[in-house]
């Protein structure tokens, strides 16, 4: 199904940027800082670099800075300092159509699923391929085929506030990925869910990955990170350093 939406998108007009070689990463932060006016960093000197196709847990407590993080990597808020770069794209260089087209390449999953409570779940979830292309008919198709996907195929005429919360999650992460992001961003998506729902809910993103789809996943439970195997970086007073494996006990 996503092969199939992915073919039959328009695709966004061409940016401004390198386009003879692929890029080197599909996020890359170079001494990004935010400072707020009263002269408190909410981040300081973040150097980052994501390769394709790779999956990235940012970690740290509640006020740390997460969502400032992926805030400015989804271009939905400008650093106080530092150089960016998404999807090979020199962010600072972009023209307001170019920096639109480049955030419709990134998908953003909130922790308060910002669901339109007035529409149904498949309204929700179509709302990103209105500026697509694509005809009403197709869009409901693949919103139904990604809501069957997510296990909410007998829900797509239901309002939001009738589904729980790990329901609501799953809607939101059907509408952030049904126009294939080549960048998923995930801000605290199992905060607002029990454990199980929310280990459901990162194997969705998991799935999403093995297709290709790079990401990016803020948490502050770390428990969700044990086992998995994916690189990790811990946020805390506004720096951003990478959290080694834990050494293998011998038995000798």
């Amino acid at each position: 199904m996503m092969e199939r939406l992915n073919d039959s998108m328009d695709q966004p007009p061409p940016l401004t940027g390198d386009t003879d070689h692929a890029p080197p990463a599909v996020v890359a932060m170079d001494g990004i800082a935010l400072h707020y006016p009263a002269g408190i960093a909410a981040l300081d000197s973040i150097t980052l670099a994501l390769a394709p196709g790779s999956f990235t847990f940012i970690t740290g407590d509640s006020g740390a800075g997460k969502t400032s993080l992926l805030s400015i990597i989804g271009l939905a808020l400008q650093p106080t300092g530092g150089s960016l770069r998404v999807l090979g794209h020199d962010v600072s260089a972009l023209e307001r159509g170019e920096r639109a087209a480049l955030r419709r390449q990134i998908g953003m999953v909130f922790q308060n699923f910002r669901l339109l409570n007035h529409l149904t779940v498949l309204e929700n979830v179509v709302l990103p391929l209105q500026v697509a292309g694509i005809t009403a008919k197709e869009r409901q198709s693949f919103a139904k085929e990604l809501l069957d996907w997510v296990g909410l195929g007998d829900r797509i005429d239901s309002l939001p506030p009738t589904l729980s919360g790990g329901q609501q999650q799953q809607v939101a992460i059907a509408r952030a990925v049904i126009s294939r992001p080549k960048l998923l961003l995930a801000d605290e998506p199992t905060g607002s869910v029990d454990d199980d729902i929310g280990l459901r809910l990162v194997g969705l993103v998991q799935a999403l990955h093995r297709e290709g789809t790079t990401v990016v996943l803020a948490t502050h439970d770390r428990s969700l990170v044990k086992g998995l195997g994916y690189q990790e970086f811990s946020l805390s007073d506004g720096r951003l350093v990478p959290n080694l494996p834990a050494p293998v006990e011998s038995d000798c």
